[in-house]
């Protein structure tokens, strides 16, 4: 198994280290437009191989994407990294000419593979590569919701004072302010979290997880990259090991919880071919109306991009 990772900044370093440390592939390439800086950091990652003990070979290029042919996955990180006072929405104008010129270079050289989205803003960039592959949507896949779900379980494991790996969780709509969390599909240990924690301190949770990639920006001036890259190699993991994961990503509807042709983050199953399937949950009317809302601001952002 082949995966390439376009972009050797902090995300894209990140997870080209979890796949060759996880051996989740083969062989891991890794692209970035400054000369030397994909170079040096694969060549790096090969040499704690012997230390860590695995064999993925990993190579870096600098645009040279004759060197991603026959990938079976492309990770998508290029594009700015938010700056404190920034928005993802800001960096639409810059990151979605990024991911166009991108896409058509990974496409031209490996037209079966599978896409996962790392650049902000999320779901909007899924949106630009979708569009520019032309590949079915179940092949182009937003990484949004395991990353938000992973700070929210984080989050309530340190309140609970339990092991994160205990904790299921879904969250759906957009990557940012108006995702929308599930305390309904909150458990611990299978218990339902609202019977562990009164709802004063959920709502707060909650609301630190919406605002989870800008408390980080604020603290370190830069996005946050553990967490996303791992996020994405455990996308990757689920396709090439056809796992049938189930998880939240984002993906263009297409009549699913009655929404047509907006990019929102659902649950699926993943595996080998990509999305196998949108799970459809059985939303309340407030789970709804914050879906509605969440939609709402993903159309805005990909008017944008349609002007």
């Amino acid at each position: 198994m082949k995966v390439t990772v376009v972009g050797a900044g902090n995300v894209g370093a990140t997870c080209a280290d979890v796949l060759a440390y996880r051996e989740i592939a083969n062989e891991v390439v890794l692209v970035d437009i400054k000369e030397g800086v994909a170079e040096g950091k694969a060549l790096d990652i090969w040499q704690k191989a012997p230390i860590n003990l695995y064999d993925t070979r990993t190579i870096g290029a600098t645009n040279d994407y004759a060197k991603t042919a026959d990938s079976d996955v492309i990770v998508i990180t290029s594009g700015v990294p938010r700056k404190p006072g920034m928005t993802r929405d800001d960096l639409i104008s810059i990151n979605a000419g990024v991911v166009k010129t991108v896409t058509e270079n990974v496409v031209k050289y490996s037209p079966e593979a599978i896409i996962i989205l790392v650049s902000n803003p999320l779901d909007v960039m899924t949106y630009q590569a979708h569009i520019t592959s032309k590949f079915p949507r179940t092949r182009v896949i937003g990484m949004a919701g395991i990353l938000d779900t992973a700070r929210y379980r984080a989050f309530l494991a340190e309140e609970l004072n339990v092991s994160p790996k205990d904790i299921q969780a879904v969250l759906m709509g957009g990557h940012g302010d108006t995702m929308v969390p599930l305390p309904r599909y909150t458990t611990v240990g299978g218990i339902p979290v609202t019977e562990l924690i009164d709802a004063e301190k959920l709502d707060a949770i909650i609301e630190r997880t919406k605002f989870g990639g800008g408390e980080l920006v604020k603290l370190m001036g830069t996005s946050a990259w553990y967490a996303p890259g791992s996020a994405a190699a455990q996308m990757v993991e689920a396709i090439v090991k056809d796992q049938r994961r189930v998880f939240p990503v984002c993906i263009k509807l297409e009549g699913e919880y009655g929404i047509d042709d907006c990019y929102l983050g659902v649950p699926v199953i993943l595996g080998k071919n990509g999305i196998e399937k949108v799970i459809e949950l059985d939303l309340n009317d407030e789970e709804k109306a914050l879906l509605e809302t969440s939609r709402q601001h993903v159309l805005e952002v990909m008017k944008v991009l349609d002007k």
